[in-house]
C-alpha cells in the first residue's frame, strides 16, 4: 500500500514539475507545453513500470551502482582536464567537440565503474576496508538448508514449534539438486528429490518462518563445498543430517546443526535402575536376546527376552549407549537374576554407516 502512494505521488510530482518547466520554458506555445507535461508523465510512469517489473532488488546492487556512478563521475571529471589541455594545445579544435567528448568519456567511465564494481562486489570490501557491500544480516544468525535436511523432512516440523528463530536460507544451488534428483532415473532418488521439492513449498507456506531464496553462488566443485563457502560468506549455521558434510564444516570453522544429533538430544534419559516397558519385535544377536524399539526409534536390547517376541515386556534397564548414530539401552527382565551384558567395546561401537546397531554379545 505505502509503495502505491509513493508511486503516484511521484507521477504526480514528475507531472507538476513538467507543467511548471512548460509554462516557464514556452510560454507562448500551447504545444509546447502538452508536449512538456505528457513528456515527463510518460517518464514518470515509465520509471514506475521498472520499479514493478524489479520487485527483486539486492541492496549490494543498488549500492553498487550508486558508488560504481560516483566513482565513474569522478574518473570522467579529472579527464576532463586532459580534453581542456589538448583543446589549448590544438587551438583548431572545435569547442563542442571537446564538450561532446568529455560526456562520451563521462559515460564510458560511470559504465565502466559500474560494471567493475557489479562484478567483484563479493571481493571489493577488502579494496575498501569499510565498505561492505556483502549482505549482513543482524540479530540470530541466518540458518542454511542442505540438500539432507529438506529431504528429510523433519525440519518442517521443527518450525512448526517456533524453536527456529531469524531467516532460513535456501540456496539456489541446493534447489538445483534437488531438481536433479527429482528428475533421475532411479525411482527412490526420484521419489527423494519430489519429496524435498515438496518440503520446500511447505516451509515457503509458512507463516511462521523467513524463508529466503539465495541466489549467490559460491566457490565449490560440489554442492557441499559451496554451501560451507556461502555459510562462511553469510556468517550462517548449516542444517544438515549429513555427518561428513558437518565434520567438514567444522574443520572450516563453520557452524553446524545436525538434525540426527538434536533428536538424540532430546530423547528421554534413563538411568540403570530405572524400570520401563517395550515391546519386543526380533531376537538378538546373542543367545536368548530380544530387541524392541521406543517411539523415538531407540534401541532396545533385553536378555532373556527371546521367548517375549511380539509382546509387551517391562525390564530395568542396566547401561545406556550413546553413538553418533543413535542412543541404545540394555536392560534385563525384573525378576531376571543373571549377570547383566557387559557393555560393548570400543570395536562393536556403530558408526554413521549403522544406524541400527546389533546387540553386544554376551557370555
Amino acid at each position: 500500500m505505502i509503495h502505491i502512494v509513493l508511486r503516484g505521488l511521484f507521477i504526480l510530482m514528475s507531472t507538476t514539475v513538467g507543467g511548471l518547466y512548460a509554462v516557464r520554458a514556452f510560454p507562448q506555445s500551447g504545444t509546447g507545453q502538452l508536449i512538456a507535461i505528457f513528456t515527463a508523465l510518460g517518464i514518470s510512469i515509465l520509471i514506475v513500470a521498472i520499479d514493478i517489473a524489479t520487485p527483486a532488488k539486492k541492496l549490494s546492487a543498488i549500492s553498487g551502482v550508486f558508488l560504481g556512478l560516483i566513482v565513474g563521475m569522478l574518473s570522467a571529471y579529472a579527464l576532463s582536464f586532459l580534453v581542456d589541455y589538448v583543446g589549448t594545445v590544438a587551438t583548431n579544435v572545435d569547442q563542442a567537440k571537446l564538450e561532446g567528448t568529455k560526456v562520451f568519456l563521462g559515460v564510458i567511465c560511470i559504465f565502466v565503474a559500474i560494471s567493475l564494481i557489479l562484478q567483484t562486489k563479493d571481493d571489493f570490501r577488502f579494496v575498501i576496508p569499510y565498505v561492505e557491500l556483502a549482505k549482513q544480516i543482524r540479530g540470530n544468525r541466518p540458518l542454511l538448508l542442505d540438500t539432507s535436511a529438506i529431504i528429510d523432512g523433519r525440519i518442517d516440523e521443527i518450525a512448526g514449534t517456533k524453536i527456529l528463530q531469524g531467516l532460513v536460507i535456501i540456496p539456489r544451488f541446493v534447489l538445483n539438486e534437488l531438481q536433479t534428483i527429482s528428475d533421475s532415473d532411479d525411482k527412490l532418488k526420484r521419489a527423494r528429490g519430489r519429496r524435498g521439492l515438496d518440503i520446500v513449498g511447505k516451509l515457503q507456506s509458512n507463516t511462521i518462518l523467513d524463508i529466503s531464496i539465495e541466489d549467490a553462488d559460491a566457490e565449490g566443485a560440489n554442492v557441499d563445498q559451496k554451501l560451507v563457502a556461502l555459510a562462511q560468506n553469510l556468517h550462517a549455521q548449516v542444517i544438515t543430517t549429513d555427518y561428513n558434510l558437518q565434520k567438514v564444516a567444522n574443520v572450516r570453522g563453520v557452524d553446524v546443526i545436525n538434525i540426527n544429533q538434536l533428536a538424540d538430544a532430546l530423547r528421554p534419559v534413563v538411568l540403570p535402575g530405572e524400570l520401563m516397558s517395550v515391546k519386543i519385535v526380533k531376537p538378538g544377536e546373542a543367545n536368548n536376546q530380544g530387541v524392541g524399539f521406543l517411539e523415538d526409534g531407540t534401541m532396545v536390547v533385553v536378555e532373556n527376552a527371546k521367548d517375549r517376541i511380539g509382546q509387551d515386556t517391562p525390564l530395568t534397564v542396566t547401561n545406556s549407549l550413546q553413538t553418533p548414530a543413535g542412543r541404545m539401552i540394555f536392560g534385563r527382565l525384573p525378576n531376571d537374576e543373571s549377570p547383566p551384558a557387559p557393555s560393548p567395546s570400543t570395536q562393536n561401537t556403530p558408526t554413521d554407516d549403522t544406524p541400527t546397531p546389533p546387540a553386544p554379545a554376551s557370555n
